[in-house]
């Protein structure tokens, strides 16, 4: 009955990974204490007291180093389905994921040679 034969598995643990965030919020708000004192609502930093303004300018490489990395993340998940099929897929899918693969390599390559992987 279910289209998609081989994904079941998938489709449950992707399920089941979407309610754990929902569930652990919800019995935080449900277990929480209500109290809603000014103390609480002041900022906090370690422990200590917060000197000037929260509004600072970051470093440009912070948020390019971040979006790097997303990037990578999410399109190597979508290397995930391709290797559970792999065995009925046949050759043009093993050859169109290694044009997939190869994209990423000189994306790779680009965002290394452009500076986009330097931390300092």
């Amino acid at each position: 009955m279910f289209v998609l034969s081989g994904y079941e598995y998938f489709l449950g643990f992707l399920l089941a990974s979407s309610l754990v965030p929902v569930l652990a919020l919800a019995a935080s708000k449900l277990l929480r204490p209500n109290i809603r004192d000014p103390e609480r609502r002041t900022t906090y930093e370690s422990g200590m007291e917060p000197i000037g303004g929260a509004w600072i300018q970051f470093n440009i490489r912070y948020y390019m180093f971040a979006l790097v990395f997303v990037i990578f993340d999410v399109e190597t998940v979508f290397l995930y389905p391709w290797a559970v099929a792999f065995n009925q897929l046949g050759l043009l899918a093993f050859i169109e994921a290694l044009i997939f693969i190869a994209i990423l390599v000189v994306a790779l390559v680009y965002a290394w040679r452009k500076g986009a992987l330097e931390w300092s």
